[in-house]
């Protein structure tokens, strides 16, 4: 299989992206949309002409967004609760262009649940979004070529989905270990799409976003941190030379999303704007896609388990 290629380098921002790019009258929901990568994912799509749905628990954070941009509204979606998914989609009129599967938790310090009992990084990371993507699907066949993009990490490099114990309720729980898994699943997601829903015309892919600063590492202790290169030992932040800025971590979620290179492209994984190798995972991998998180086996298996809990 040729891996997509684009003209854009690690370094390109979300505006260089959609440099020339006209998304008029196109519909586009950013979860997560109010705060870090979220915000510059916004501010590229909008920017672009796009009517932007900033879903997120709090609305209220989205306010300058929403006076800033012309087309932005927030709307209140909390993806740890399936019972606001289901009611953010059965408020949703029209059709929608592009779902943009952005918010996350990461490193939860300790295990937590909702109230359907999954493991929250995984609640939340991915069956809110499974249960967003599956609620939305009608929408999404109403537009033409609409688009998936599911925000993951190079974390799935660490872990694949562990469907004997997926939520620690046997084995102790581990914080990186469940995000890693909970990444790993949302890479599962995109692919489960793209085998499911192609012959509706929809399309999705999953992406890294790279190394940023953002509040998403707030669960992170100054030991971990420092191990990351990102905290000196006063507690200071420190910028390593291979993190990003947010505008340029936001710049290939946007290029899944919106623009007209990706045109045609499905079931893939991307990280600084190019596709990724498939590679065997491990501790020791610093890119590319692990096998196990582009497994169209693994994909229907936990597709079939998220559609369990979703109903």
């Amino acid at each position: 299989m040729t891996l997509t290629t684009t003209p854009f380098g690690p370094r390109a921002t979300a505006a260089d992206i959609l440099d020339g790019v006209d998304l008029s009258g196109r519909r586009v929901i950013v979860t997560g949309g109010a705060s870090g990568l979220g915000v510059e994912t916004v501010r590229a799509l909008a920017g672009a002409g796009a009517q932007v749905t900033v879903a997120t628990r709090d609305p209220g954070a989205a306010a300058p967004l929403v006076q800033e941009l012309p087309g932005v509204r927030a709307v209140a979606l909390d993806l740890s609760d399936l019972d606001s998914v289901r009611a953010f989609c059965a408020d949703w009129r029209g059709p929608l262009d592009a779902l943009v599967a952005n918010a996350g938790v990461m490193m939860l310090p300790t295990r937590q649940v909702n109230a359907q009992g999954w493991e929250m990084q995984l609640a939340t990371n991915h069956l809110g979004h499974f249960a967003l993507a599956v609620g939305l699907r009608p929408a999404l066949q109403a537009a033409d070529a609409p688009r998936v993009t599911v925000v993951s990490s190079g974390a799935q490099l660490r872990a694949g989905f562990d469907f004997d114990d997926p939520q620690f309720e046997r084995r102790p729980y581990d914080p990186f270990l469940a995000y890693a898994q909970s990444k790993t699943a949302d890479v599962l997601l995109a692919v489960g799409i793209s085998q499911r829903w192609a012959d509706h015309g929809i399309a999705a892919n999953a992406c890294a976003p790279g190394w940023i600063h953002t509040n998403l590492t707030r669960h992170l202790d100054p030991a971990t941190m420092r191990a990351f290169g990102a905290m000196d030992a006063d507690g200071n932040l420190l910028t390593p030379a291979h993190y990003k800025t947010p505008a340029q971590g936001a710049a290939t979620t946007v290029l899944l999303a919106a623009s007209p290179l990706l045109d045609g492209v499905s079931g893939r994984y991307f990280e600084d704007n190019q596709e990724s190798e498939v590679v065997d995972g491990g501790p020791d991998v610093m890119a590319g896609v692990a096998k196990w998180s582009m497994d169209p086996a693994a994909a229907d298996r936990l597709w079939d388990l998220a559609l369990s809990v979703v109903g």
